[in-house]
């Protein structure tokens, strides 16, 4: 298992980027995004990618069924 890294100086410069009138939503907002960003380059730098026609073939079957 990894060592869990410090979050607070990434996370000071997340809020301090926030404009005044950021609400607990906006910060919320960034943090999944910031969350989101991160576990996607771990699964690209983990091999677990999907082509991009695959991809495709998957959302247009989903399509599919939900119409």
């Amino acid at each position: 298992m990894s060592k869990p890294t410090d979050i607070r100086p990434d996370a000071k410069r997340l809020v301090e980027q926030l404009p005044a009138d950021a609400s607990w939503d906006d910060l919320a907002y960034e943090v999944y995004v910031r969350q989101a960003i991160e576990q996607g380059v771990a699964d690209a730098d983990g091999g677990r990618l999907v082509e991009h026609d695959t991809a495709l073939a998957r959302v247009r079957a989903r399509i599919r069924r939900a119409s």
